[in-house]
């Protein structure tokens, strides 16, 4: 893909950057960063532990305590410049990799951790923490958040100018599930009922091992025209400029402004899941173009430039990093197996006489393998 001077294919328009990939910082005409640079080292601070969790979720996978995991690696300048412009009130729909936005909203990475372990279907309470459950369907969350946004309307959470009322919702998705009909159904009814939804699609340019280029004719961000809405594309790997852009989107819709649609233009540095192998479908060329636009070192030059942080706070950050990874490991190793038989009892409100039977029969047969003091296992018990 041939690209302009910001890292946009060329003869379109420049992304919105506020942060160069050598880490300095520059001005757009409609978009400003207007937190301070401590903030700015918080970002850091997020992206680096962030990261730090993806890397360790990768190594349970592959020692077999996790069945599936969905790495963010390169990503982490989208989800954590957006997740960190949402306020408390705003409700996010995120879908299976936004590890970094589940950290925004303060969730324990274990009960994501614990999703894909198969101890549950998701170890947090939504409203809690204003963040739903993962969805593994691909694009189904957009319409959630659409009917969501729409509920926020009905109970007068939008444009009533009170900023502590005042809400909206964040939902993600990806490239790929840009050309779902659930998506494009989405789009249809935010733009008709002028929901307060933003739409964040992080554009890694990938589709597991579909290219962008085979996946639609212009660029993401234009089809939102096409539907009645804005959209504008953000440089992805800018924390910065993902922050401001989203900033101003969610305010938009909490004023009553409507949907936007957000193309962050980034870059999926790993496979798509652990179960893939992104050597077979692209070059290694392509992923070393990319590595020199980390997002995290593009973040980690600006402070180093500005003396904005020294040696203590990298090494500091370090331990940091390294006992959440410690936290990561031990709290997945000490999981419990989950109770499957329990299942049974969350399919309906009464339990009915066939399902109940069913339960007893699956406790029976579960038990089977194994012997009271945990020795070999019985011979399996036919239905």
């Amino acid at each position: 893909m041939t690209e302009g001077t910001l890292g946009a294919p060329a003869g379109e328009p420049d992304l919105v950057q506020l942060l160069t990939p050598e880490g300095e910082r520059c001005e757009h005409p409609d978009y400003a960063f207007d937190l301070d640079d401590e903030a700015v080292r918080g970002f850091y601070r997020d992206m680096v532990l962030t990261r730090r969790i993806d890397a360790e979720a990768i190594a349970l996978q592959r020692q077999g305590e996790l069945g599936i995991w969905a790495s963010l690696l390169g990503q982490e300048a989208a989800q954590i410049g957006s997740g960190r412009a949402v306020r408390q009130q705003d409700f996010i729909f995120p879908t299976y990799r936004e590890h970094g936005v589940a950290w925004c909203r303060g969730v324990d990475p274990l009960a994501l951790i614990s999703l894909f372990r198969g101890v549950d279907h998701g170890g947090w309470d939504p409203a809690d923490v204003n963040f739903h459950l993962y969805t593994i369907v691909i694009g189904a969350q957009t319409l959630h958040a659409t009917g969501y946004a729409m509920g926020m309307q009905r109970d007068g959470c939008v444009g009533t100018g009170d900023p502590e009322r005042d809400a909206a919702v964040l939902a993600y998705f990806g490239d790929g599930a840009s050309a779902q009909g659930d998506v494009n159904e989405s789009f249809i009814w935010s733009a008709v009922f002028n929901t307060p939804t933003v739409y964040f699609l992080q554009n890694n340019q990938w589709a597991i091992s579909a290219p962008q280029e085979k996946q639609s004719r212009i660029p993401l961000y234009r089809r939102a025209a096409g539907f009645g809405f804005p959209g504008v594309r953000v440089d992805g790997n800018d924390v910065l400029a993902c922050y401001a852009v989203t900033k101003a989107a969610l305010q938009q819709a909490r004023d009553g402004g409507g949907p936007t649609l957000i193309e962050a233009f980034t870059y999926r540095m790993g496979a798509h899941t652990t179960t893939d192998d992104p050597t077979r479908y692209r070059l290694q060329d392509e992923l070393e173009h990319w590595k020199l636009k980390d997002p995290l070192a593009r973040v980690k030059a600006y402070l180093t430039r500005n003396a904005l942080i020294d040696d203590a706070f990298i090494s500091d950050l370090d331990t940091e990093a390294d006992d959440l990874a410690a936290h990561v490991r031990a709290g997945t190793l000490a999981m419990p197996e989950p109770d499957l038989a329990a299942t049974f009892d969350r399919v309906y409100a009464e339990m009915t006489p066939e399902l109940r039977a069913q339960q007893e029969w699956f406790r029976e047969y579960h038990a089977s393998f194994h012997t009271a003091d945990g020795g070999a296992p019985h011979a399996e018990v036919t239905r």
